[in-house]
């Protein structure tokens, strides 16, 4: 196997926050590998230092000679005047680079420079770059190439730069986070492309799903080290339980132990001290190592809902739209008590309007929502809490509740209540802005829950938050006696979570399902299977009906073909067979995300041909059939 990448005894720490420390990881060619970790554990910093765009402490890190590489931004930003296509020759890429350096040439009288800069122009293909990138933004559904960055939303922002970071295909590809803002048909599309092909991937992502079907390899920075696990999602969950038992056995082992030497060291005379040093140093050495936390950390969500009545809400012929984007239209509804909903759609179909009508944010133009008396909302937004950068995490959370009741009598202090939130005293008295993206969202989380409410809205949770996270608060909200609507594109949340979905399917159609997401997909496949083999049925029958209605109107006058006519019309229905073939093959291949760029282009090119082929063939065998009747 080829080497792309060699890290050697890297560390990287902010002050005396220590990220990791002399952590180790080889890349070679076909390696697609999931970086794990923590918020705040420093993935993102790793990926960045690995970019060039951060310094290190110590360490070695060493590239392939030559090699290119793509790198996705966790939050991907470009000039707002640029349009889309200009903003696709803003990227800092070698094919970018390489035509700005050969536009400038031709503005001198080098011809050995030129000529040398013509063979690179060829060598990286960079002649139908614009054409690449307009077939590559096409595939993730962005069409307008002349519109604004500025009016791009986070979704398709996030497609802009991956579609930037796949025209130049590179040897290896870093997404941080590539799937938060997609929608679930891009996640899966971005999924199915990145799984039939043989690049080589590193990234960062809380997609579960994403992670078990595209990585073949599981890399966890965990307590600044790095382990390493050769397989998917799955075959990592199984490995890292059985590596947290041998850890937990082995401190329980020397808590055992050090109880013994404790003993031991207490009972000798001063005098005696020297004669058993190495026993001394033992029991040092067993102190510490008793003294390591148990793996692994978890945040508790024990917060008590308050009551909540029978009446949740009804949502009465509520219509909504801005300009002429239909968001809903007579949308009637009824909230039964305990109910956990899903919604599901692509990116503005209305999914976050809608939660926002139902919390007051913002008003229907026309219908209403009834809310039950007892309803406190809980509602946590995409945009997420903008916190005061200069106050400490302790005193954000002070600021709603000095105590948090979990029924019972049983109460938590502030400073207890972040502890279960993985926020050890140190970072309780922080500040926020030295927190990760995953932490302020953790904290945002803890203040949401915090005021005890009994109905959840939660927008697209899932976000920046680290897995061990993730897995609490999927538990917490299956035992929430309360009431929950969720909006999220990560697929195995949703199915862990809610028992059906309000699927927004655009233009204000709205379809209630019940059951999670997988049942959904399957249902979904099964219909459009189910349609694309009444269409072909309903074009046999057509057809048939077509050929026995020229046979009814059958002319004894007409002439009959000529031999050279016959044999021309038996060579028509073989062309016209071949080039229906080749064209289905061609259509297959060009929707399944398997193809290289120069493939794409090559068979879309090639598309257009056989069309016209086929029309000038079928007009010709239209003729010759009417005359054979």
């Amino acid at each position: 196997m080829i080497s792309y990448l060699q890290i050697e005894n890297l560390t990287k720490s902010f002050g005396d926050r220590i990220l990791f420390e002399n952590i180790s990881l080889g890349i070679g060619e076909g390696d697609r590998i999931g970086l794990i970790a923590k918020n705040g554990a420093g993935k993102t910093t790793l990926l960045n230092i690995l970019a060039g765009k951060e310094n290190y402490d110590s360490g070695n890190i060493v590239f392939r000679n030559n090699l290119r590489v793509g790198y996705l931004e966790q939050s991907p930003s470009y000039p707002p005047e640029l349009t889309v296509i200009q903003a696709c020759f803003q990227s800092d890429n070698d094919t970018v680079r390489l035509i700005a350096e050969y536009e400038q040439a031709l503005q001198t009288d080098d011809p050995i420079g030129l000529q040398e800069l013509l063979d690179r122009m060829d060598h990286y293909k960079a002649w139908d770059y614009e054409q690449r990138a307009k077939q590559i933004l096409s595939q993730l559904k962005i069409n307008n190439f002349d519109q604004p960055v500025k009016e791009l939303s986070g979704g398709q922002l996030k497609r802009l730069a991956l579609a930037n970071v796949l025209i130049t295909e590179p040897d290896l590809l870093i997404l941080d986070e590539p799937t938060n803002h997609l929608d679930i048909d891009m996640t899966e599309w971005l999924e199915e492309f990145l799984r039939r092909t043989n690049i080589t991937l590193l990234m960062v992502t809380h997609d579960r799903y994403f992670l078990d079907r595209v990585c073949n390899q599981i890399v966890e920075i965990d307590n600044h080290t790095l382990y390493n696990y050769n397989g998917n999602y799955s075959y990592y969950l199984e490995k890292r339980e059985e590596r947290i038992e041998i850890h937990n056995a082995e401190i329980d082992r020397a808590r055992n132990l050090m109880r013994t030497e404790l003993d031991w060291i207490r009972r000798q005379p001063q005098a005696r001290g020297t004669k058993a040093k190495y026993r001394v140093d033992a029991f040092y050495e067993l102190q510490a190592k008793a003294r390591q936390e148990k793996s692994d950390g978890q945040v508790r969500l024990e917060v008590k809902s308050s009551y909540i009545g029978s009446k949740i809400f009804e949502a009465k012929g509520i219509c909504k739209k801005f300009g002429d984007l239909k968001i809903i239209e007579n949308f009637d509804y009824t909230f039964a008590r305990y109910e956990k909903m899903g919604i599901v759609g692509n990116n503005g179909t209305g999914k976050s309007t809608f939660i926002k009508m139902l919390v007051g944010e913002i008003q229907p133009d026309r219908g209403r929502f009834d809310i039950g008396e007892t309803v406190k909302f809980g509602y946590y937004s995409q945009d997420g809490l903008h916190f005061n950068e200069q106050m400490k995490v302790i005193d954000a959370v002070r600021d709603i509740a000095e105590e948090i009741s979990l029924g019972d009598g049983r109460k938590l202090s502030a400073s207890q209540f972040l502890q279960h939130f993985l926020f050890t005293p140190e970072t309780q008295h922080s500040y926020i802005y030295k927190l990760s993206g995953g932490e302020r969202r953790r904290l945002y989380l803890c203040t949401i829950l915090i005021s005890n409410p009994n109905f959840l809205v939660l927008d697209e949770p899932t976000n920046d938050l680290d897995i061990v996270t993730l897995n609490v608060l999927e538990d917490y909200l299956r035992n929430f006696k309360g009431c929950l609507i969720v909006i999220s594109h990560d697929r195995y949340f949703m199915d862990k979570v809610v028992d059906h979905l309000l699927v927004f399917k655009g233009n204000g159609e709205l379809k209630d399902f019940p059951g999670n997401y997988t049942d959904y997909r399957e249902w979904k496949e099964t219909q459009e299977q189910k349609a694309k083999s009444e269409q072909a049925e309903k074009a046999k029958q057509d057809n048939k009906k077509t050929t026995a209605e020229k046979r009814n109107t059958s002319d004894n006058t007409r002439r009959r073909l000529s031999f050279k006519e016959k044999k021309e019309l038996e060579q028509l229905e073989m062309e016209i067979a071949a080039l229906e073939e080749e064209k289905k093959t061609i259509e297959t291949n060009l929707c399944s995300g398997t193809l290289s760029i120069e493939e794409l282009t090559l068979q879309s090119k090639r598309l257009p041909g056989i069309n016209e082929n086929l029309d000038e063939k079928t007009l010709r065998w239209l003729e010759l059939s009417e005359i054979e009747g």
